[in-house]
């Protein structure tokens, strides 16, 4: 089965799941942002994305439409061979990750990772 695992130097952890939300806050806006990435034979391919606001980098996409406080949008893109997350001391939260409701830090995948670690959301399997 085609999943996603999460990477970090040799490390690879398998998430057991072909689709996956990420929930982090801007590092200046200090806002909501949420995305929901599948692993596709060609890639990861972001199919949702959600904003509490917008600014710095943060626009929603043209389809946007405001829900229960988000912004929310199908984005266009073609899919992308891996997604570095750069976890950072300056959000005041790390990076979630969602798996069928359940989110969790990314720290707690690799709890012996220094706090400004990249992991990276990559397809594996299939």
């Amino acid at each position: 089965m085609l999943g996603l695992c999460l990477a970090l130097g040799g490390a690879l952890v398998a998430l057991n799941t072909s689709q996956a939300e990420l929930h982090w806050t801007h590092s200046v806006q200090k806002t909501a942002w949420h995305e929901i990435w599948r692993a596709t034979p060609d890639g990861l391919l972001l199919t949702r994305a959600a904003v509490q606001g917008s600014g710095a980098g943060m626009e929603p996409g043209e389809d946007a439409v405001l829900k229960d406080g988000f912004w929310v949008w199908s984005p266009k893109r073609a899919p992308i061979a891996e997604l570095p997350l750069t976890r950072s001391d300056y959000t005041g939260a790390d990076w979630s990750i969602c798996v069928g409701g359940a989110c969790q830090p990314l720290g707690r995948f690799f709890p012996d990772a220094p706090s400004d670690a990249t992991i990276t959301l990559k397809t594996c399997g299939g």
